[in-house]
């Protein structure tokens, strides 16, 4: 998640964004150190013969260099190249990119290699009212309701900070409703110790609702009980963690698609997954 910077003196300490909103976030956690946990041919795997387009949902996505690192890899793109590398069922894959913050957007706008494709909007994801008519705009413009896969990288612990338990709950809720499948980074508890620390520091206010959290300890364990419990979606398998202590957790909904977009049925597993 990210917010606005605001206002306040230019060229603020580093960690001092309370919302993610971090201006240099790929300097320090960079996007190649996700993108190589993910098995080649991911795709293919999970949407062997998509019947259209595939869509996905980057929720806050910053100034989009993970957006576009995790696009040309789902794609099989070489970036020195600009072509495929191998075949992949999603060559077509159109990717919503979203953010609060609209400088990072307007960055992550003007250095987008591929614009066709990949599009980023500033977007408040816990403002139901502009987010519902937002996304269902760009899901119609398809003839769709739903996206084939969501990406939420390193996200849930700022909708956490900022919104409480009920606000996380909500928030892996909607994704589970609007995604068929959803990659999960959540951060481990001990980040949201040191990002009330930086605060401290800073001489800034704590986190409203830090200090009365009842969602805590394992996070990761913890987000997989919301959504598999909660939320009707299943696990699929962890992919392993970065070298900064962060689980991608690939989910996908126990329910099929209602455009029966999703490959896989109820309780049957294809082979290219069992592979994952």
């Amino acid at each position: 998640m990210a917010a606005p910077m605001g206002e306040g003196p230019p060229g603020p300490e580093p960690g001092a964004a309370p919302y993610g909103n971090f201006p240099n976030y790929s300097r320090f956690h960079p996007p190649e150190a996700r993108v190589r946990l993910l098995p080649r041919g991911l795709l293919r795997s999970l949407f062997p013969a998509p019947a259209g387009p595939l869509l996905g949902l980057d929720v806050g996505c910053n100034s989009g260099e993970l957006s576009v690192a995790l696009y040309r890899h789902l794609l099989g793109l070489q970036e020195s190249k600009g072509s495929l590398d191998e075949p992949a069922a999603g060559k077509d894959l159109n990717l919503l990119c979203c953010d609060i913050d609209p400088v990072l957007i307007e960055r992550a706008q003007q250095c987008s290699p591929f614009p066709a494709s990949i599009s980023f909007a500033e977007l408040d994801i816990m403002d139901s009212s502009a987010r519902d008519s937002f996304l269902s705009s760009y899901l119609g413009r398809f003839g769709r309701s739903t996206f084939d896969i969501g990406f939420c990288m390193s996200v849930t612990m700022w909708i956490h900070l900022n919104h409480g338990d009920r606000g996380l709950v909500e928030f892996l809720a909607f994704l589970s409703s609007v995604c068929t499948y959803l990659l999960m980074e959540p951060q481990p508890w001990k980040c949201y110790r040191a990002a009330a620390r930086r605060l401290r520091r800073l001489g800034r206010s704590d986190f409203d609702h830090f200090r009365a959290l009842a969602i805590n300890g394992d996070m990761v364990e913890r987000i997989t009980q919301i959504l598999t419990k909660d939320c009707a979606m299943e696990l699929v398998r962890c992919f392993g963690s970065t070298s900064w202590d962060r689980s991608l957790l690939l989910f996908k909904s126990s329910a099929s698609s209602p455009e029966g977009r999703s490959p896989v049925l109820k309780n049957e597993v294809p082979e290219q997954e069992q592979q994952l």
